[in-house]
This record gives C-alpha cells, structure tokens and sequence, in this order.
C-alpha cells in the first residue's frame, strides 16, 4: 500500500483520540454500542441514539441500512430490513447524523456499513457529505486491506478516519498494515464470522491485542458477540481499551417495536450495565 496521505498531515480520529484518553486517566475502556440508523424509522432512530448518548455510551458505530448486509447475522439483517421499509437512504442517514452531532459535539461517531453505498454515492462526494455530517470514521465491512487505498485515501482527504479490521486469524504482514493505515481506533474481530450474539464471543488473548500495540495501531477496540457486562470486563483485562455491541443492543429495539418508552428504557438500563463494567 502507498498512500500518498499519512497520518502526519490529518487531524482524522481527533474526537477517538481524545475520547480514550480521557477513558485512559479515569482506568476507563469505552462502551461503544452499534444501532442502524433508522431502525424502526427516522424519528425513533433519533430518540434511541440520543438515549445511548444519555445513558453513557463513550462512542457510537452506527450503520447505514443496505440490502445484503452479509458480514451481518439475522438481527441486524433485520434492522436494516426495518430501516429500509421505512424509506431510510444515505441521504436520510445524514440529516439523522447532522442532528446527533448537533445533540453532542464531543462523542466520536463511527460508520459501518457497505461497499456499494460509497460506490453509488462516489468515494469523493461519501466522504466529503459525512464529514460534513460529523462523522469521525468508516469501517467498510466487504473491503479487505489489499483493496481499500482509494477509500482510505477519500477518507483521509476529508478527515475521516479509516478503521480497519484486525481478525484473530491475521498474519503478522496483516496486523502490520491495520496498524500503520488505521487511524481512531482498530476494530478486534473476537471471532471469524457474522455479527450478533446469536455465538458468542470468543475474548482473543491479549496476544492479538498486545501484536497491534507493538505496531502501534490505533486503541484496540473489540467486536463481534459482546451481549454481556462480563464480556466487556474480559475484553478490558485482555488489554482493549474498548468494547462494541451491536446485536444485543438491537435485540431491544426489536424486542420493544411496540413499545417505545420500554424500548428507551431497557436501552437505557443495557447501556449503562456495559458502561459499569468497561
């Protein structure tokens, strides 16, 4: 990889940096829950994720809806089914995010999603709309490393940082490359696979995570099956400086479609027994 951008001359995961040091003085990991955006709607995806902000989430992994979500197990397959009925698009998920980032100014805001929604939006227009948005990085679920230069490029060029994925199985060449062309955090897969509570997490030793240090990659944040305030602990001992949760979180949603106010509690409750235990 040559990309003409280093991270000398970007001030991409700014927001991250600072979020894990302040975490880092308080012996803090973060709590970073995952929601797709617009699930169930347009104006209950705004009240859940202020609620996640609320009830003490460090960071948010957000997600824009798309048809074939494959790296996704059946929950947030649904999520995004949910979203799109509603007529939640790109364009949709922006006015969404302009309003979070209205909401809080300092949470770092993190995008997960597909290849296909940057393609059909143009690397250079994407990256550019979700800056403007306030968007502080995008981890792309379909690209591997080898493929991802034009996008780490558009993304560094409008000061959004690039998040890569560090699998367990991962070479040496591999972690090496995570380390030195990820920017605000490193996404720790804890298992190869889908998304979602439905396995559950395996913790990768700290030795996956101790590797990434020695390259100096960005805070090791781990992924992938965490539904439980002992994992979050498990994850913080093994040396991650944090802990995302997506399919547990959006189990609520879907567990409450009927009941709004229940829904916003039990997110509530959720969100702040993974905070305790990070």
């Amino acid at each position: 990889m040559s990309s003409t951008i280093t991270s000398s001359t970007t001030t991409a995961g700014q927001r991250y940096n600072k979020c894990f040091e302040r975490l880092a003085s308080k012996q803090q990991g973060a709590f970073i829950p995952f929601v797709t955006i617009g699930d169930p709607n347009k104006e209950q995806s705004i009240k859940i994720i202020k609620a996640l902000i609320d009830n003490g989430a460090d960071a948010l992994e957000l997600g824009i809806p798309f048809s074939d979500p494959s790296a996704d197990g059946i929950t947030i397959q649904m999520a995004a089914k949910r979203a799109l009925d509603a007529n939640i698009n790109t364009d949709v998920c922006i006015e969404i995010l302009t309003e979070i980032r209205a909401y809080n100014s300092d949470i770092p805001i993190g995008l997960l999603l597909y290849a296909n929604l940057v393609f059909a939006r143009g690397l250079n227009k994407f990256y550019g709309d979700m800056k403007a948005a306030g968007v502080d990085s995008v981890l792309i679920a379909d690209v591997p490393m080898r493929e991802s230069e034009k996008f780490e490029q558009a993304a560094l060029k409008h000061d959004v940082a690039p998040i890569f994925i560090a699998p367990p199985n991962a070479s040496t060449d591999t972690l090496k490359k995570v380390a030195a062309h990820g920017q605000g955090y490193t996404y720790v897969l804890s298992r190869a696979g889908v998304t979602g509570t439905e396995v559950k997490a395996n913790m990768p030793g700290a030795e996956l995570i101790n590797t990434l240090r020695q390259y100096d990659a960005p805070a090791p944040v781990l992924g992938f099956g965490i539904s439980s305030p002992k994992q979050v602990s498990e994850a913080m001992a093994n040396g991650a400086e944090g802990a995302i949760s997506g399919s547990a979180v959006v189990k609520i949603i879907e567990t409450n479609l009927n009941d709004e106010a229940k829904m916003l509690s039990e997110l509530g409750k959720f969100v702040r027994e993974m905070k305790a235990a990070s």
